[in-house]
């Protein structure tokens, strides 16, 4: 046994399951979200993985988990949205160090589509404005945002998706197009390659990956109404399933804090839709008695071996049972 191995084998006899969670794996440094994985740390995270526990395909390992039947030291990987370099980047590295995952997709912008987020930190990116003046009724709290800098920038990227993240779609939608307008551009000026395209979630798919729904268009459920809620739940999955030719039995719910992101009731809506798990992103590891509908998960931001080695463990000490709405 590895000395890493051994490190981590003190619990071992535990049904215990390690689920990470990532969004994207870039290329390069993005100076306006400079925590962002890229390639080369993600490399090293695989690596780590490989040597530290028995990752699994999540669909598995929540039926095991269920049964008390759990490998030692199991765990999977799992990403959010559906971004084009999950296939272009994350999909070689993990099948370079024989791993899988499980991709959640949000269906809404396959195809040249882009989340709401994206075009706020795409808009910030390209004007050539100094200070963006914002008048409008949903940005107006703000009154003006800098853009002097990469420091300056990155400020106000974090207060326009704060600010942005929790309305509904329609008055997301509407606050995204104030920002375009202050900022002096059109969606005509904005990258359409962002997210994957449908042939690129077929080739996750065939590359042995699998793939989860992330409902249509990425609301807070929580915002939703009933019939809202289960529509971009269930649309997603059929669209997915239309387009694989086989079942999606997992899904991700967005931003996925219990409570406040998504209801009991919704929970409900996944188990009677036919849901097998889903996951979230309350941090900790399942054990036995966590719900498989409420699944927690977690990624150490450490980039050191020894760091990140240690926040697992951690985790693995003071996590909960189980998620609570």
């Amino acid at each position: 046994m590895t000395l890493a191995r051994q490190t981590f084998s003190w619990w071992e006899p535990a049904n215990r399951l390690t689920i990470l969670i990532f969004h994207r794996v870039l290329p390069t440094r993005d100076a306006l979200w400079p925590d962002e994985w890229v390639a080369q740390e993600f490399e090293l995270v695989c690596r780590w993985m490989s040597d530290w526990f028995q990752v699994i395909p999540l669909a598995e390992a929540a039926e095991r988990l269920a049964a008390g039947s759990l490998p030692p030291r199991a765990a999977c990987i799992t990403f959010d949205d559906g971004y084009a370099d999950n296939q272009a980047l994350a999909c070689p590295i993990l099948l370079k160090h024989g791993l899988c995952a499980t991709f959640f997709v949000s269906t809404g912008f396959l195809d040249g589509g882009r989340m709401w987020n994206d075009t706020i930190t795409e808009a910030v990116r390209l004007t050539r404005r100094e200070v963006l003046e914002l008048r409008g009724p949903r940005l107006g709290l703000l009154n003006e945002v800098a853009m002097q800098t990469a420091e300056t920038k990155r400020s106000s990227l974090r207060a326009l998706i704060r600010l942005i993240k929790h309305l509904q779609p329609g008055a997301r939608a509407d606050a995204v197009a104030e920002l375009l307008e202050a900022a002096g551009l059109s969606e005509q000026d904005l990258p359409t390659n962002l997210m994957m395209s449908s042939e690129q979630v077929r080739s996750l798919r065939a590359a042995g990956m699998q793939i989860g729904a992330h409902t249509v268009h990425h609301p807070i459920l929580a915002t939703l109404g009933d019939s809202d809620a289960e529509r971009e739940i269930a649309s997603s999955r059929e669209h997915l399933e239309g387009l694989l030719g086989q079942r999606v039995p997992l899904f991700a719910y967005p931003n996925g804090r219990p409570g406040e992101d998504y209801l009991q009731r919704d929970v409900a809506l996944v188990k009677r839709l036919g849901f097998s798990a889903a996951v979230t992103t309350a941090p900790g590891v399942a054990r036995a008695g966590t719900d498989r509908f409420q699944l927690p998960r977690f990624t150490p931001w450490d980039r050191s071996r020894l760091k990140f080695g240690l926040r697992l463990a951690r985790q693995l000490v003071t996590s909960a049972p189980s998620a609570a709405v």
